[in-house]
């Protein structure tokens, strides 16, 4: 029995030697075509979990990935073909540098999953590294060819923005999943070292980046997988802003009615309390200093190419945060201005009731084209006329595509365009005003407490 258990000990330690040898040779033909990667593929660790069945990283692992994987199914994917485990460590390594896991605990985790894995295989056929080839290549081409057209630039959060637009069937996200999966991604989602790990890959990205940038520019053949990198790379690197805080940068310091508790001294309260009866020696003071907002300009780009459901969307988002009672004093002075060519219509906001009113009675005016100039003509004009005491900030919501300003406003406030991220370039913004590129899914997240 004994010497039973050694024997199957003694294969199963032959079988991890074999699979490491495999994922070596696999390491060593990425480094010999794509050097740039060489810091991130460090940065993999390997683990053998006998008897599993598959293969999965743990982004979310400290200091370096780590990937399990059974050796059986490592050895049995390279007796077929030598390429398919160097397109699945491409594959794992590709979703680690993209940041595919962090965002797990974010999305409909079906949809994600087919959508990253569509990504990371667009990324290495696009390489065209020869001898990497796998079954299934020719229908995978045809597949991505299909969505370049129907989508643009093939990042996973773009496809996953197209499945939650036009949700997929049940068998034709069961097709797409067999068709690009390689790795299961059991190890994704929520971790402890969350934070620690997602700034390590991140600025694994960034320095990819800056190295494939310089590399590409020494090439004079076909750049385009190392384009489809860099697109991938943009969207994992990209700073992301949280549309709540961002907002609240614009509160001023003022008083508000509200119980000040720091002030209160429950020692002469409880006495009186104990002496009297039920007569309290101090009352808590009714006002405390806060920071909410009180003057603000919020003005829409109405023209032709601006969608009015996005405005709608934007709006409500921004109404869901304002209104909350810890960004929002009583009495506001709030402008919403519609412009396109032109000053369309002014909306002034005083107080909560009417910004209700505003959401639901509110109707969009303009589609014309578009011209940024008008709108700090009008602002600058309401200062002088004395319509604004301390005015913050203006956020002007757009396509970004339009006449802006050469100059900054004549009275200091802040101005941010604000874009919905879509297919599109934007266009360069002044360099006095922020620039905010938001996701459709941040906006239309909302909600009871407006963040």
């Amino acid at each position: 029995m004994e010497a039973g258990t050694n024997r199957e000990r003694k294969k199963e330690n032959e079988k991890e030697l074999l699979a490491q040898k495999i994922w070596g040779l696999s390491r060593d033909r990425l480094l010999m075509n794509l050097r740039f990667l060489d810091v991130a593929l460090s940065n993999l660790r390997f683990q053998a979990r006998p008897g599993t069945g598959y293969v999965c990283c743990d982004a979310n692992a400290p200091q370096s990935a780590v990937i399990y994987y059974d050796p059986a199914v490592v050895i049995r994917l390279y007796k077929k073909n030598p390429a398919n485990v160097t397109r699945l460590h491409l594959h794992i390594l590709l979703h680690c540098i993209f940041s595919h896991s962090y965002k797990y605990d974010r999305v409909e985790q079906e949809l994600w999953d087919v959508a990253v894995d569509m990504a990371v295989e667009n990324v290495a056929m696009n390489l065209k590294i020869s001898g990497l080839e796998t079954a299934g290549d020719a229908e995978r081409g045809t597949v991505l060819a299909q969505w370049k057209e129907r989508v643009g630039t093939l990042t996973a959060e773009r496809i996953y923005r197209t499945f939650r637009e036009d949700r997929p069937g049940v068998s034709e996200l069961l097709e797409l999943g067999n068709l690009f999966r390689r790795d299961v991604h059991e190890g994704w989602g929520p971790a402890e070292t969350l934070e620690i790990t997602e700034a390590q890959w991140k600025k694994i990205s960034e320095r990819i980046k800056a190295e494939l940038k310089s590399f590409s520019e020494d090439k004079s053949d076909d750049k385009s997988g190392d384009q489809s990198i860099l697109q991938n790379l943009e969207e994992a690197t990209k700073e992301h802003y949280d549309y709540g805080d961002f907002l609240r940068k614009f509160s001023v310091s003022g008083e508000d009615m509200q119980i000040n508790d720091d002030e209160f001294d429950y020692v002469y309260y409880t006495y009186g309390l104990s002496l009297y009866g039920n007569l309290p020696l101090v009352e808590p003071l009714e006002y405390k200093d806060v920071n909410k907002i009180k003057e603000f300009v919020v003005a829409i780009d109405t023209s032709g190419s601006c969608r009015g459901e996005v405005v709608q969307t934007f709006l409500n988002k921004t109404y869901s945060i304002l209104k909350s009672s810890e960004n929002f004093f009583r009495k506001v002075n709030i402008h919403i201005i519609q412009c396109d060519s032109e000053v369309r219509r002014d909306t002034k906001i005083t107080n909560d009731d009417e910004f209700e009113a505003f959401m639901r009675e509110g109707q969009l005016e303009g589609f014309g084209s578009t011209d940024f100039r008008p709108v700090f003509a009008y602002v600058d004009q309401a200062i002088e006329n004395g319509e604004f005491e301390n005015l913050k900030g203006l956020i002007y919501f757009t396509d970004g595509f339009g006449v802006f300003p050469e100059h900054k406003p004549s009275y200091n406030y802040d101005t941010a365009f604000v874009f919905l991220e879509d297919d599109y370039e934007k266009p360069p913004t002044p360099p006095w005003a922020i620039k905010l590129v938001l996701p459709i899914e941040d906006l239309e997240r909302v909600d009871e407490g407006g963040q």
